[in-house]
């Protein structure tokens, strides 16, 4: 079992960054960072795996990026230019399985086995 758990939510004003943080208490080979805000469906918007592969969602990209240590157990997601519309619960998953849909990148929430509670960012206009 893999534990893992975000930290480094808050409240920006828009325009502002956040840097969220995943700890995993051990290795896994591929992390992603999901969102969801209220009424409406979760959304992955960053994954990176251990062969180096990083996909970002349309609504993030040039904006955040993903990025975990060698260790492989810290993921990192740094947010800048934020607006309004990136206020949500962002959690981080992760799995250690490389075939099928698992660690595919589909950014789907079935690719992943473990989960954590989840951090809030709130931006602000």
């Amino acid at each position: 079992q893999v534990q893992l758990v975000e930290s480094g939510g808050g409240s920006v004003q828009s325009g502002g960054s956040l840097r969220l943080s995943c700890a995993a208490s051990s290795y896994t080979y591929c992390m992603a960072w999901f969102r969801q805000a209220p009424g409406k469906e979760r959304e992955g918007i960053a994954f990176i795996r251990d062969d180096g592969k990083i996909i970002y969602a349309d609504s993030v990209k040039g904006r955040f990026a993903i990025s975990r240590d060698n260790a492989k157990t810290t993921l990192s997601l740094q947010m800048n230019s934020l607006t309004p519309e990136d206020t949500a619960m962002y959690s981080c998953a992760a799995d250690l399985r490389i075939y099928g849909i698992y660690c595919s990148g589909r950014m789907k929430g079935d690719e992943y086995k473990y989960w954590g509670q989840g951090t809030q960012v709130t931006v602000s206009s």
